[in-house]
This record gives C-alpha cells, structure tokens and sequence, in this order.
C-alpha cells in the first residue's frame, strides 16, 4: 500500500472517531454538565461545521467531478442531494431516538430506554458525517484531480472537531439517567464508530462505480443537510439565548470554510 494511500485512510478513518471520543471523555471531568448557553453555541458551531464542509467539500467536488460527463454537472448534484436528504428523512421516521432536552421521543413507537434512544440519535447524526469523509476519501483513492490528500484531510479535521461537542453534548445528560459516568463515556464513544461504518460504506459504493462520485458526493452533503436542519440548529432556537447558537454556526462555519480552502 502507497504511503499515501495508507495516510488517507488513517485519517479518514480516525480522527473523526477520535473527536467522538474526547467529546464523550468530558463526561468524566465536567461534574457539573454544560449550561444551556454553552449546548447551544457548541450546537451551533457543529451545525456550522457541517453547512460549510457539505458546500465546499462535497457540493462544489461534486460539481466539478460531473463537468464533462454526459449529463449536465447540475444533475447528478441534484440527484445525489436530493437522495441524501430522502435517506435520513427515513432512517429519522422509522429509527426511536431521543434528542438532548426532549421528553417526546421521535420515529417508531418502541420500548427501548431513554438513555439507548439519546444514542440512536446520535447514531443518526454521525452517519451522515461518516458518509462524507467516505466519499471525500473514495475520491481520493479514485484519483479525482479535484480531491487530494489535503481534502480528506480537511474534512475529517473538521468532522473531529464538529464531533467534539457532539459526544459531550448527549454522553453529559446520560449520567441524568443513572448511568455511571464510566459507562457513559464508553457508551458515547461506541457510538461513535458508526462513523467508519459510513466511511466504509461510502468507499466501497464508489469503488464498484467510480462513475457513481458526483453522486455520491452530493448524496453525503444532503444527507449532512438534513441533520442540521432538521435537528441541530432548530435546537439552537429553542428558549433563551438564541443568539449565541446563531454565533456559533457562523464561527463553525467560517473555521470549515478556512480549514477547507487552506488545507485543500
């Protein structure tokens, strides 16, 4: 295997799953939990994170990957976008799940525990952002001119970060549920492996049909969309101080925007 090549897949494949886990590992020193300022700017800013990371490195990838094919480059971005949004919209109805700060729990009825449908739903939330870095990376390894190293790079630098709080934000409130610290640490960070199960996913999908990436590409960014719109920034809008969750979507954003165009 290619240095390389082996470089990318470490990265893809790690660092994002790292920024799950020392989000989940703060449930072990922050006794006191976060307040309810400082969930939302940290939901804002991953919200951020991912507007930016669906345009710059998925969209616009996407774009530029379909120019010269048969159909107009339009197509398959649209297509792909469109499927994204269409496959969370499922997996959000039919998965029981529980967001952070909610007592009415979404998707099928079902008899799971509150602590087990807080983590579905953060099962849902990293899925997409695994499929992302898949993609960027199936690209990469396909030899598209217009992803490099420094794009998988970038991306999962910036799903890392973005997962931060995200791991803290739903392993803090399971210990509210008498769940040993210890065991919510490990719990929230298991989730997080649904992570390289997406990325994996995605690689092997583009590694059947190359031909298949603008789709695919634009597929990851609809799938990121839906997340954001439909969970993370409604959240930030709820109650007080919703300024700060406003503030943190454009300090995610600007962060992914520079992290994308620097490092790529």
């Amino acid at each position: 295997m290619e240095p390389a090549v082996a470089t990318a897949l470490a990265i893809a494949l790690i660092v994002p799953f790292l920024g799950n886990t020392v989000g989940a590992s703060l449930v072990l020193f922050l006794r006191r939990g976060m307040s309810e300022r400082f969930t939302k700017a940290l939901l804002g800013f991953a919200a951020g994170v991912m507007i930016a990371a669906s345009v710059w490195s998925l969209i616009i990838p996407s774009l530029e990957a379909a120019e010269g094919g048969p159909v107009p480059a339009w197509i398959p971005a649209t297509v792909g976008f469109l499927g994204g949004m269409f496959l969370l919209l499922v997996i959000d109805h039919f998965t029981p799940h529980l967001h952070v700060g909610s007592d009415e729990p979404e998707g099928a009825p079902s008899t799971l525990k509150k602590p087990t449908m807080m983590l579905m739903a953060l099962a849902i939330h990293n899925l997409p952002e695994g499929m992302a870095v898949g993609v960027v990376l199936a690209g990469f390894l396909a030899g598209d001119p217009t992803i490099t190293l420094a794009s998988v790079t970038a991306l999962s630098i910036g799903i890392a970060i973005q997962n931060v709080p995200e791991g803290a934000i739903v392993s803090l409130p399971l210990t509210s549920t008498g769940i040993s610290r210890a065991r919510a640490f490990v719990m929230g960070t298991g989730c997080g492996a649904v992570e390289p199960v997406g990325a994996v996913l995605m690689l092997a999908i583009t590694g059947l049909a190359t031909p298949l990436l603008p789709y695919v590409l634009a597929f990851a960014a609809g799938a990121m969309m839906y997340v954001v719109v439909e969970e993370l920034i409604p959240q930030t809008q709820v109650g007080h101080h919703t300024n700060i969750g406003t503030i943190g979507v454009a300090l995610g954003f600007v962060l992914m925007m520079v992290l994308d165009v620097a490092l790529g």
